[in-house]
């Protein structure tokens, strides 16, 4: 996050990818934890939202990979990266794959 600030950079973060994170947090360390952890998120990043048509190109994108296995949640996260003209933060292969600017 020192690094993102240094730069300029802000961090937005898809709805998706809070609620599949929340629910991780909130498993593995509890509501406390978790509740505490989605305060500072919300006060750190911008939101995005994807419209129906951002899930309707992450499915045609993964149908172009049928030997891969590219959740649609990777998909959708490629669809906005492209759509925002914006790189991913992510060491998945993927990524790279689907031809998706990363940030490293």
């Amino acid at each position: 996050m020192a690094r993102l600030n240094a730069e300029g950079l802000l961090v937005a973060v898809a709805f998706p990818t809070i609620g599949e994170a929340y629910s991780l947090v909130l498993k593995r360390l509890g509501s406390q934890y978790a509740i505490g952890w989605l305060q500072n998120l919300l006060d750190r990043v911008i939101l995005i939202s994807p419209d129906p048509d951002d899930y309707q190109q992450a499915t045609l994108r993964i149908l172009r990979y049928p030997d891969q296995t590219i959740t649609l949640f990777d998909a959708l996260i490629a669809v906005l990266s492209d759509k925002l003209n914006q790189p991913v933060w992510t060491y998945d292969h993927h990524f790279d794959l689907m031809g998706t600017a990363r940030w490293n």
